[in-house]
C-alpha cells in the first residue's frame, strides 16, 4: 500500500500499531529505552486503517498485522523478530543512526 511505503520511506523507525496492542506498546518502550523515538502509526486511529491492516497481513504472511516494525524503510518484523534481534545484539547497530544520545 502506498501509505505504508510513504510513511516508512519518510521516517527512520516506524511501528504500525493499534492503541490496544500490548505487544506494540512493549516494542515502543524498548525503543524509547534505547533512545530511539519511533514514529508510531496507530492504524485503529487512521481512516484507512482497515486497508493498512490488510496490506500488512499480506506482506507478513500469516503473522499478526501489528506491531509491524520498519527500520530504514525495511520490514524488520513483529515483536518476536525485534526481541530476537535485541537479544542477539543485532538491533542496536540497526538503530544507531536513529538514537538520540545526549
Amino acid at each position: 500500500m502506498d501509505k505504508i511505503m510513504r510513511v516508512t520511506s519518510e521516517n527512520g523507525v516506524v511501528i504500525f500499531s493499534k492503541t490496544t496492542c500490548c505487544l506494540s506498546y512493549a516494542v515502543n518502550i524498548l525503543f524509547h529505552e534505547l533512545k530511539v523515538e519511533p514514529v508510531v502509526h496507530e492504524i485503529d486511529q487512521d481512516p484507512e486503517g482497515r486497508e493498512i491492516e490488510k496490506a500488512l497481513l499480506r506482506m507478513r504472511c500469516n503473522s499478526p498485522a501489528v506491531p509491524a516494525v520498519y527500520i530504514n524503510g525495511n520490514l524488520v518484523g513483529s515483536t518476536n523478530e525485534v526481541m530476537s534481534l535485541h537479544l542477539s545484539g543485532s538491533l542496536i547497530p540497526l538503530l544507531k543512526p536513529y538514537q538520540n544520545i545526549i
